[in-house]
């Protein structure tokens, strides 16, 4: 079982309401967050997973508990709360197909563990841990999610996606703190070509790969939208992905839907370990991973796919 960390939320899609008024909105809520979306896909694929994050007893977090269920989620490991509520965010759709995300997570269930959340001990069937976005950066549940990679790597294999929410934390130095934390430990490292932008402006998306690999990571990955993805083994390979062109409905979840089919393929070949995993065929693997994101890209919201729909699309 692959366990991802940190947010488990409602999105609400927001688009004008004519019928209602000019200062009206039509709204519609669905479960999402980065690292539940990973797990969702991963389910989804065929591949065992789980959370850990705090849930609220609220309304909605009593929903995103129930979606989970549905969809063969493990809630092993997480912290029910009766005092927090649930982040849920705002998103207006651009005319691009871009999201464009208002965050409320002040004082959220996800976002306030504290170190007493921490399991004692993961099971034996847990290969890897996935980490990464906003909740990884906030004080409190950072320190926590960290904490958590830190003692198990070595054991489990580590992934890790930045996922900037510049909205929750404007300041690019926390967030290249929490790269500096986390690569050593890493595995596999995803992030995208705009996450990078923010990071280290001016820089070639190579150098963020080759830096992740000096780390020691098996794997390093950077999205690039519909141009596709940039996929480099610790063996010294580098592929560039071609992108599959879609109409789109939004791009809301296509990065984590490319995070669970690369996770989903490494855990198909038995290659969720160190030094195994540099091993894989990259092209392979992107190309997976590419098609399963492009085909969440004309869906709307995070509605990741299956195997079967995966690998029936072509484009």
């Amino acid at each position: 079982m692959i366990i991802t960390c940190g947010e488990a939320l409602y999105d609400v899609f927001a688009d004008d309401d004519p019928a209602a008024g000019a200062f009206a909105i039509a709204a519609r809520g669905v479960v999402g967050g980065s690292p539940l979306n990973v797990a969702l896909g991963l389910a989804r694929l065929g591949t065992p997973s789980g959370m850990f994050t705090r849930l609220s007893t609220d309304a909605l977090g009593t929903k995103i508990s129930a979606f989970m269920a549905a969809n063969g989620i493990s809630e092993r490991y997480c912290i029910r709360t009766e005092t927090e509520n649930t982040t849920f965010v705002l998103i207006k759709t651009l005319p691009d197909g871009q999201p464009d995300y208002a965050i409320y997570c002040n004082g959220t269930a996800d976002c306030s563990m504290q170190m007493g959340d921490l399991p004692e001990l993961l099971d034996d069937d847990v290969t890897a841990i996935h980490l990464g976005s906003f909740a990884t950066v906030i004080e409190s549940s950072g320190l926590v999610l960290r904490a958590l990679a830190k003692r198990e790597a070595g054991r489990r294999f580590i992934t890790y996606d930045p996922n900037i929410r510049a909205m929750v934390e404007p300041d690019m130095g926390r967030w290249r703190a929490m790269n500096d934390d986390i690569l050593p430990i890493a595995n596999l490292v995803k992030a995208s070509d705009e996450d990078l932008s923010m990071l280290y402006p001016g820089r070639p998306i190579e150098e963020f790969a080759e830096r992740v690999l000096s780390e020691g990571a098996d794997l390093a990955i950077v999205t690039r939208g519909p141009k596709g993805a940039l996929v480099a083994s610790a063996d010294g390979r580098m592929e560039a992905i071609a992108g599959i062109k879609v109409a789109v409905q939004d791009t809301v979840g296509a990065g984590d839907t490319f995070h669970a089919a690369t996770l989903h393929y490494l855990s198909s070949r038995n290659a969720l370990s160190k030094g195994v995993a540099r091993q894989v065929d990259i092209g392979e693997l992107g190309r997976f991973a590419v098609r399963a994101a492009a085909l969440t890209c004309t869906r709307r919201g995070a509605d990741l796919p299956t195997l079967a729909q995966v690998e029936a699309f072509t484009g």
